[in-house]
């Protein structure tokens, strides 16, 4: 009987251990219930959701790039491609040797595919060749079924209808490729979302800087699929929106006539309206077409480019620095009256050369021009005014005067890769240099730098800018690109510069009397007198002749005796009109002499064309790129008139217009000086 109880007892434990395990597993199947149930009801049913649905993305289309008058300078072309994804295909030697039985494939087409192939990821729809004709699309449609992995997509194509015109202006884009991507993953969230599914960034100039405007906003489709990834239906569809269409300050057809004027010369030139700083030409001479970089350029093309003595690729009135020779003249005379050293009727003798110490600097050519004032010494550009000048001044007392009208600094232009340039000062010097006998500062240093020689070097940008400066009663305004912006119910658009003017501080009538001495430049006995004999309206400017290499001081300079590379360059700044200037500019031909030579002839064009609305006759187009005239030759025709490859935007594919109509018309001429077209 006992044993009887003892085991009851046992069993009762052993049921009573195995209903608290029972009821314990069921807790705790409940409590996991509970947890995906309820707490993880919304995670679990987008996963569960994701499995048979996908988001797929869709790009927008890029926006457009007009000049200031509408002139379509950048598009995107509605194109078909035939491209290859890797990871679909088998054999792929085989594969790309059909393909070119089918259709014509290039060497440099298939060396850019492998290229792109090696850059991008296995699933990536890769082109090999792009702008199908309809004949070659007819034929490759027919043979798909037996070619996995290769596909006709439909593509928007980046266009820039005006070619290697405002190249480095417009700039290009490229295809997205490792290190974007790398770049892109320090981005926002929101900001690398907004490129899913872009293959194309912008590489270079407006392109680059005005990005964000340009490329839109990323669209998505929802869809259904099976579990072989088919889609079954779209379930839900977000548009992409059109990026903004970008209105520069740019003159295309005036940027067009500067090209023509330089011909195969090499320079830069750079045109700004003085009232606002909007920039009406920006040139960099020789140019490259950018329409070979949108869906990566062949090797033999970029090595020609990249390789070649001229430096097409190089953006010269941005980055290219060089002494400003007698331009920086007229700076050096405000300077003088500020500091109160000169007063605009103080001569000065020149005997056509200068000693210091037992160092001579001379005047080209050791000419005597006898006692000269500010006027007659700016308009015969005497050196041995300045050379006093800058002696007096001393070189951180020039450097404190110059540093803020932007010499020696970038001037925030909405450009990417801005030069610095240099204005040298007894601190740089010390940076500069390691030896101790380097870093001195010498008295000669400063004299040299006081006629725009020596170590000082600015770009065409810091030169124009700094005249506008002047020309615009001492108010300083920073020079920019972008004008206005029109978006999607926008048919106004937006501006984009709000910079307001900074005043120098100058007094008035020192900047009078250096205006008024750059008029006599361009007057009888003036170095630019035969540039402008004959112009209906007053305008001032400076000639200048910068040394490409040192010259000694027992040597004289022959260009015939020196290589093409080695001459001076030829230089040229000047504003007009004189009674309310609207346009001041900066010039430089490389190696091509004295600045009435070459530089001034295309200043003078640029002025008729902005304030008499006059083209050049095409002899004197053709004679001015050969460095052979002065004033206009032949008969000037209506700008307006005058046939080119500009022309307008095309209708904007969205509601409202992305250009107004008036912006489409072409600026109509003048009888007399007029302001700058707006």
């Amino acid at each position: 009987m006992h044993d009887v109880e003892l085991q009851l007892l046992r069993f009762r434990r052993r049921a009573q251990i195995a209903l608290v395990v029972v009821l314990l597993a069921l807790g705790l199947l409940a409590l996991r219930m509970y947890v995906l149930q309820i707490q993880r009801h919304a995670d679990l049913q987008t996963r569960a959701e994701s499995n048979r649905t996908a988001v797929i993305p869709l790009p927008p289309l890029r926006g457009q790039i007009v000049d200031r008058h509408g002139v379509l300078l950048a598009d995107s072309l509605a194109v078909f491609t035939l491209e290859i994804t890797p990871a679909l295909v088998a054999d792929m030697d085989h594969t790309l040797q059909t393909l070119a039985e089918l259709v014509p494939i290039t060497p440099g087409e298939l060396r850019r595919f492998q290229r792109l192939r090696a850059e991008s990821h296995r699933f990536a729809s890769l082109p090999l060749r792009s702008r199908l004709t309809p004949e070659e699309m007819s034929v490759l449609a027919a043979q798909l079924f037996r070619l996995p992995g290769v596909s006709i997509q439909a593509r928007h194509l980046r266009y820039y209808p005006l070619g290697a015109s405002a190249a480095h202006v417009v700039g290009h884009v490229g295809r997205i490729n490792q290190r974007d991507r790398e770049r892109m993953a320090e981005w926002p969230p929101e900001k690398q979302a907004n490129y899913r599914g872009s293959d194309h960034i912008g590489r270079l100039g407006v392109e680059q800087s005005h990005e964000a405007l340009l490329h839109g906003s990323t669209g998505f489709r929802r869809v259904e699929i099976n579990s072989h990834g088919q889609v079954l239906r779209t379930l839900e569809t977000v548009p992409a929106r059109t990026g903004q269409t970008l209105r520069l300050t740019l003159d295309a057809r005036l940027q067009h006539l500067v090209e023509q004027l330089f011909g195969a010369r090499r320079g830069a030139l750079v045109a700004i309206d003085v009232r606002n700083g909007e920039v009406l030409a920006f040139v960099s001479m020789p140019s490259f077409d950018p329409n070979s970089f949108v869906d990566g350029i062949g090797v033999e093309e970029w090595r020609a480019l990249n390789e070649s003595i001229e430096r097409p690729l190089f953006n010269r009135a941005l980055r290219g620095t060089y002494p400003p020779g007698s331009t920086f003249k007229p700076f050096m005379a405000l300077a003088g009256l500020e500091l109160g050293l000169r007063r605009p009727e103080t001569t000065v003798y020149d005997p056509g050369f200068w000693v210091l110490g037992n160092q001579r600097f001379r005047s080209v050519g050791e000419r005597h021009l006898g006692h000269v004032d500010l006027r007659s010494g700016m308009a015969v550009s005497s050196n041995v005014y300045y050379y006093t000048l800058a002696h007096e001044m001393g070189i951180d007392v020039l450097h404190g005067f110059m540093h803020p009208q932007g010499f020696g600094q970038r001037t925030g232009i909405d450009l990417v890769g801005e030069g610095r340039g240099l204005l040298p000062n007894q601190a740089w010097k010390r940076s500069a240099y390691s030896h101790p006998a380097q870093q001195r500062w010498f008295p000669g240093d400063t004299v040299a730098v006081g006629i725009g020689q020596g170590y000082s070097a600015f770009t065409m940008l810091q030169l124009a800018h700094a005249t506008a400066t002047l020309a615009n009663g001492g108010v300083r305004h920073q020079p920019h690109l972008g004008l206005r912006a029109y978006a999607l119910g926008e048919p106004r658009g937006r501006e984009l510069a709000t910079h307001q003017g900074t005043p120098m501080g100058w007094q008035s009538q020192n900047l009078q009397a250096v205006l008024e001495a750059m008029e006599a430049v361009n007057l009888p006995g003036g170095t630019a007198a035969g540039v402008f004999a004959g112009a209906p309206y007053r305008s001032g400017g400076k000639t200048g002749t910068a040394q490409a290499v040192g010259i000694g001081q027992r040597e004289r300079y022959d260009a015939a005796q020196l290589e093409e590379h080695q001459r001076s360059h030829s230089l040229y700044i000047g504003f007009a009109p004189l009674e309310a200037p609207t346009v001041a500019l900066a010039v430089i031909v490389e190696n091509a002499g004295f600045g009435s030579v070459a530089a001034a002839p295309i200043a003078r064009r640029v002025f008729d064309y902005l304030l008499l609305g006059l083209y050049p006759s095409e002899a004197d187009i053709a004679a001015t790129a050969l460095g052979q005239t002065r004033a206009p030759t032949g008969l000037q025709r209506l700008a307006r008139e005058v046939a080119w490859p500009g022309r307008p935007a095309p209708p904007a594919p969205q509601p409202a217009p992305a250009v107004q109509p008036a912006l489409v018309s072409q600026p109509a001429p003048a009888t007399q000086p007029a302001a700058v077209p707006r």
